[in-house]
């Protein structure tokens, strides 16, 4: 029983990882086929603890899903996901993502307009431009959710 003690106390120690792996969050992203920056977005989701499932969709069809989800037009990205009842519009970091789970405001979702450089999926982030992580209100208001600074 002396030799199983240690053996048990590695595979108690193991369990909340093995259980966050085992419980990725499902996110439904509806994208244009071929977009790169799409896919990569989506490892970058991967490897931060969601579970990303993509949709191509051509780009009228992509638009009317954007504005039939509260989308406004002003913040608007190449692509849009769905995650436990909020939308994800552009290239939000994971962490915001989980921050808006655990936080669950009232709000339509988190949207980062346009495609700025070094965000997740849009180059390295050492070598970002500023940008902002605007949370979007059901009245289409938006106000600054979170603030990434311009690398050095």
């Amino acid at each position: 029983m002396k030799r199983l003690a240690p053996a048990l106390a590695v595979a108690f120690a193991l369990l909340p990882a093995a259980q966050a792996f085992a419980e990725a969050i499902p996110i439904d992203v509806r994208k244009t086929s071929g977009c790169g920056c799409c896919l990569s977005w989506m490892k970058h989701l991967e490897e931060n603890g969601f579970a990303p499932k993509g949709e191509d969709m051509f780009g009228g069809l992509l638009v009317r899903f954007k504005v039939d989800n509260g989308v406004p037009q002003r913040m608007v990205s190449c692509h849009t996901a769905l995650v436990d009842g909020y939308v994800i519009e552009g290239h939000v970091p994971a962490s915001d993502i989980q921050r808006l789970l655990d936080e669950r405001p009232d709000a339509v979702g988190l949207a980062v307009p346009g495609m700025p450089y070094g965000s997740p999926g849009m180059g390295p982030e050492d070598d970002r431009e500023a940008y902002d992580v605007f949370l979007i209100r059901g009245d289409g208001s938006t106000e600054v959710f979170s603030s990434y600074s311009a690398s050095d």
